[in-house]
């Protein structure tokens, strides 16, 4: 190191404590690929000490680090920027997801051209149960029903053309997803019993339509909130599909007025919640506390 030159930590150690006046005048190498700049002595002014209550003020802030803004719980570690701990934030993640579900549900509910697109072609049923009915969400009214007809018949064909003309420039919603039943998504109309390739009809096999849509069960499950692992943030519907609040029944159209129902509960914020969504059990509130008001709003204080 060479005479006079000082690093910033070196001077921070003088006594009294310095700091440098100037800008470095060299570098030494450390740890073989790291570099820190030198100082002159002579150029080193006196370093401001904290005040007492600027010291108090900064110890508070590292002791609040440990400690969580929501619940008040103290941990071993610090909490880092937002300063929650694992459960709080859990609880905040899940109830942010059930907030941007009734979000959904309400963009739905107050859309005219929103429709639920309902379907039923299990390969099983008999040809009189299968069926396909397009519902509006805004009203519940039922713009289309008719039997599905088997795949390849002209009656699917007059289904499929149907489809096309009145769901122009709609938005579609479907009932189920990955965690429902397949059978009853609208793509099966366009594909042969047990295959998974749609049939090539005219120009483009794939209609508008038949693309992946909002679902109905991904509003409701994080709505609802449940989730089939403690501290998972992924909702999904209990029972592996079983227990759902819309009726699923032969009658396609009124499983489709059905879930329009449900989306209007939900935009009302009148449809339940699990009796152990993470907001519901910890009791301290459902987000973060908002600084005028201590620590938030309890479940049920808002929706």
């Amino acid at each position: 190191m060479p005479d006079g030159l000082f690093t910033k930590t070196q001077l921070a150690q003088q006594d009294p404590p310095l700091k440098p006046g100037g800008q470095p005048v060299g570098q030494v190498l450390y740890h073989g690929n790291s570099y820190a700049p030198l100082y002159p002595l002579g150029e080193a002014v006196p370093k401001r000490r904290a005040t007492p209550a600027q010291r108090a003020a900064l110890n508070r802030a590292r002791e609040l680090q440990y400690e969580c803004r929501r619940c008040g719980a103290r941990e071993r570690y610090p909490l880092g920027k937002g300063r929650f701990c694992d459960p709080c934030r859990y609880a905040m993640t899940m109830w942010e997801q059930h907030k941007q579900a009734q979000a959904l549900a309400r963009e739905l509910v107050a859309d005219p051209a929103a429709v639920l697109l309902v379907v039923d072609v299990e390969p099983d049923s008999l040809p009189e149960t299968q069926g396909v009915a397009v519902v509006a969400v805004h009203d519940g009214q039922v713009l289309y029903a008719a039997p599905a007809g088997e795949h390849g018949s002209p009656e699917r064909g007059a289904v499929l053309d149907q489809l096309d003309a009145l769901l122009v420039d709609r938005r579609v919603v479907e009932e189920p997803d990955h965690m429902g039943p397949t059978r009853r998504c609208p793509q099966f109309l366009l594909r042969p019993p047990g295959s998974r390739i749609p049939v090539v009809s005219g120009g483009d096999p794939l209609h508008p339509w038949a693309a992946h849509n909002s679902s109905v069960a991904r509003i409701w499950a994080p709505w609802y909130a449940h989730t089939d692992y403690p501290y998972s943030t992924v909702p999904c519907l209990p029972g592996h599909g079983e227990t759902v609040p819309w009726s699923r029944s032969l009658n396609v159209a009124a499983d489709g007025q059905s879930m329009a129902g449900l989306l209007h509960r939900i935009a009302d914020g009148t449809e339940p919640v699990w009796e152990r969504a993470a907001w519901t059990l910890d009791g301290y509130g459902v987000g973060e506390p908002e600084p005028a008001r201590g620590r938030g709003v309890l479940a049920g204080g808002r929706n």
